[in-house]
Parts: C-alpha cells; structure tokens; sequence
C-alpha cells in the first residue's frame, strides 16, 4: 500500500468504538489536530473500513459487541502491520496484557483524557516513520534493516509487530549494556510515564521469536533488580536469565 506522510495533515486513523459519545469527542480531537480519520461502530464495520481504506493508526475499544476489540485486532494485523491504541474501560492488568499479547502498541485506560490519547497518537506514529537509512544491525543471526523494517532470524523472515520490531533494532545497536524497563519505556516508546507491564509482555513476545529456547533466552538476558540484557555473542551465558521477564 502506498505510504502516507505521519503527523498532522497526513495520518489516517482508524477509531472504533461503539459509544457514540467516545467516538465523537476522540474524532473530534484528532480532526482538529489534523488527522483523516474513520469512524466504525463494531468489529465488522471496522475491519470494512480498514480494507477500503488502510489506516495509520487506529483507536480500537476492546469492548465492542459481538467481535471484540482484540479479534478485530488479530483480523487486522493478519492483514499487514498497523500500529494500535487500545481502549478499555477496565481497571484490571489481565485486561491491558491481553492488549498487548496481541500486539496492541499501547492502551489508554477510560475514563480518558482526548488530549492524552491525541498525545499518544502523535508519539505511536512519530516511532513507526520509516527509519533513515542506518545499515544492517546484525547479531547471533539476527539481521535488522531500520529502512525496510524487516528483520531475518537464520535468514528467515521474523512477524514481528512494530513495537517488537522497534525493541530489537534498539537491543541490536547497544548489545552488552543494561537496560531498565523505565530506560526501555522511554527510550523505544518515547513516554516518560507509563504502566511498564508494557516493556515486561514485549520482551516477552519477543524472546517468543527471537529466542532458540525462550524459556532459557540467551540474547536478551534478565539482569535481577535492573533490566534486560542484550548479548549477541553465541556463548551467552544461560545462567543470568533462566526465568521470563
């Protein structure tokens, strides 16, 4: 598909929501901060609109009637890559992992504030511009292109989503040096603040695709009390990270 131009005047977003009054306020706010933006009711109607009309982004409601948010989320992304914003009106963590298990690159919790969301809109789109290019990243049979965005494991091609894909481009250029989920959160997702289950189910899902044995990851290591780890060396020890984020 052909690649808009991000921020304002430029961005298609996507915002699915089956109250009415949300939808109007959080369209409302991203039309006047110069966003296209799409309107859909349930998950049907949603993933129509996506197909006639590819978005940027999209806004997606995790409680929708009959296909809830995260179906639609997995429809989409078996369609190509797209960044996504979840909303849910729940306080439980259950809830907001499950988001991101399914790749849901950030939530905002209702009651919400447009212009935060607005603000998180801005930041999501702002990471997934297409990189200058930088050279290939390569370790322990990694290879990352920033430009393209692709990423080969033993030269097979990883599905990775954008976050993930940000995550290891981010561990491949500052191997060998210790992270802290906060360092992580700011550093890949560009927030100073934020609910750092977040950084924890990305590591996570990416030890999943990246790992030989992600029970006993070798490349991105658990440093206890601090963060994570990035060895490309193929005698990593498998001693510092035995147990999951």
């Amino acid at each position: 598909m052909e690649q808009q131009q991000y921020g304002q005047g430029g961005a298609r977003v996507l915002v699915v929501d089956d109250d009415p009054t949300v939808a109007e306020v959080v369209t409302g706010y991203l039309d006047r901060a110069g966003y296209v933006v799409d309107r859909a009711g349930d998950g049907p109607d949603a993933l129509a609109r996506a197909a006639a009309h590819w978005p940027d982004l999209v806004v997606l409601d995790l409680m929708l009637p009959g296909m809830d948010g995260l179906e639609v989320c997995r429809r989409m992304r078996g369609h190509g890559p797209v960044p996504v914003i979840m909303l849910t009106a729940r306080g439980d963590e259950d809830d907001r992992i499950l988001g991101l298990e399914v790749g849901a690159d950030d939530y905002v919790t209702k009651p919400f504030s447009p212009r935060e969301l607005v603000l998180r809109v801005e930041s999501v789109l702002r990471r997934t511009r297409p990189s200058q290019p930088s050279g290939l990243l390569r370790a322990a049979g990694l290879c990352v292109d920033p430009a393209s965005r692709r990423a080969l494991k033993n030269g097979a091609e990883l599905a990775l989503t954008i976050r993930e894909f940000d995550l290891l481009a981010f561990f491949l250029r500052h191997p060998g040096r210790v992270y802290s989920r906060e360092d992580l959160m700011r550093e890949v997702w560009g927030w100073d603040f934020g609910d750092l289950s977040t950084v924890t189910v990305h590591v996570r899902r990416l030890r999943g695709k990246v790992e030989d044995d992600p029970g006993r990851p070798r490349l991105i290591q658990t440093v206890w009390g601090v963060g994570y780890r990035f060895d490309g060396s193929q005698d990593a020890s498998e001693d510092v990270s035995r147990a999951e984020a």
